[in-house]
């Protein structure tokens, strides 16, 4: 199957220092930190899928140019209806899936998403193809996670590796060997591409990344308004401070740093975000470090959710694993039963923590965790106290005045798990 739309629209570019403006089609937008908005929005790219027949299709998309030469990007796709499940009439909500460091195109991930409803596109943003789903004599998928990374095939025509020196020391010049721009830009193209397939509700889509696809999703739910829904797992900007791993190689770009933050830090970008999101991650990542955290949601203009985890591991099945995950994507494209939502937390001079809340299941736990250690945050022990759940509110006794870093949970009947915002000082 072959389909190519070609369409001359005006870019929207965005400037040094994210601001951003309108430019003809032949204005410069080649500065790192600008994407072709509308190009990226309007042009389907051309693509073929290999086997229409497959449960997991695998298909391959025109990327966007790499040193000045076209580039294709490798996919799985899955549907109810590629399983040979009709559901919904036929026309089902949209989700894209972006993988993090280490991390492809996994047959796993859109095969959950297929099964729970969903047309889900999962792409390669490092120029491979992983090796093709097994099933075994069922008919069952199996697990694809655990492949070799060594059978990973290069892309002829793939763009450029997910490797550190593109990530960062690419700044400078053009953006065409740009990592993150390539990343966001081929994530759009596969929103763009399931959006234009039959079976898609294009108004019904949402996005999710985890890890270094947490990152490219803080990154498109800036730039991308035609999602309905993202759900960052780990994934956060503010990557040049504080205690993320990625610090010291943004710090090596010397005279260069002040742009790669401008161009590729999601802090950048955030403000322009206006998509409901929910925010997954750990109190102890070391990737995406709850200060960074607290800096990059509060930069969003549209509704957020937190999901914040005591000790949440770090990894891709472990990152789409959270139930919480398919409640908020369902309760906006499904209108199903929402997550609990949370007020803003109070803390009294005596150390009362109280938390107002709102929610249609029955909240079961509330915890108030904190920690009074310093150093390195992924190294600090916590404590709980547990809290009272009363009228629309939580409370808590006993936060101690030495306590630097807080937040509460609540988890509801269907065992899923909010929590507040975290508290700093």
């Amino acid at each position: 199957m072959i389909f190519s739309r070609f369409c001359c629209v005006s870019l929207l570019t965005v400037c040094w220092l994210t601001t951003f403006v309108q430019a003809d089609d032949g204005a410069n937008h080649s500065a790192p930190g600008t994407w072709p908005i509308k190009r990226l929005k309007s042009e389907i790219p051309t693509y073929r899928v290999e086997d229409p027949a497959a449960k997991i299709q695998s298909l391959i998309y025109e990327g966007e140019k790499f040193h000045g030469h076209p580039t294709e990007v490798f996919a799985f796709y899955a549907s109810p209806k590629t399983l040979g499940v009709d559901g919904d009439g036929g026309i089902y909500p949209g989700i894209v899936l972006i993988h993090g460091g280490g991390g492809t195109a996994f047959a796993d991930w859109v095969w959950m998403w297929a099964n729970r409803g969903y047309a889900a596109i999962a792409m390669d943003l490092g120029g491979r193809r992983p090796p093709p789903p097994e099933f075994d004599a069922s008919g069952k998928l199996k697990p694809h996670t655990g492949h070799k990374r060594e059978t990973r095939v290069r892309l002829e025509l793939g763009g450029p590796v997910d490797g550190h020196p593109e990530k960062f020391d690419c700044i400078g010049g053009s953006i065409d060997d740009d990592w993150p721009y390539h990343a966001a830009a081929n994530v759009m193209r596969a929103h763009t591409l399931i959006r234009s397939f039959p079976e898609v509700d294009a108004s019904r889509t949402a996005v999710t990344g985890i890890s270094w696809g947490g990152y490219t999703t803080c990154l498109v739910a800036s730039l991308d308004d035609r999602f309905q829904a993202a759900v960052p797992v780990y994934g956060c900007g503010f990557l040049h401070e504080g205690e993320s791993v990625q610090k010291p190689s943004i710090d090596e770009l010397g005279d260069r740093r002040a742009a790669w933050v401008a161009a590729y830090d999601p802090g950048s970008h955030l403000h322009q975000c206006t998509v409901p999101t929910l925010w997954v991650n750990g109190t102890h990542d070391i990737h995406y470090v709850l200060d960074s955290y607290a800096k990059s949601y509060t930069k969003v203009r549209g509704p957020r959710t937190m999901r914040i985890e005591p000790r949440m591991r770090h990894g891709h099945q472990a990152g789409w694993n959270p139930p919480e995950i398919q409640i908020f994507v369902d309760s906006i494209l499904k209108n199903t039963t929402p997550l609990p939502t949370v007020g803003q937390m109070h803390v009294s001079d005596n150390g009362t923590v109280t938390l107002p809340f709102q929610s249609t299941t029955k909240i079961t736990q509330a915890r108030l965790h904190y920690t009074t250690e310093t150093g390195l945050r992924s190294k600090r022990k916590w404590k709980h106290i547990q809290g009272v759940i009363a009228d629309g509110e939580i409370m808590a006794k006993g936060l101690p005045a030495e306590a630097n870093t807080w937040l509460v949970t609540l988890t509801d009947d269907r065992g899923a798990l909010v929590s507040s915002e975290v508290g700093l000082r």
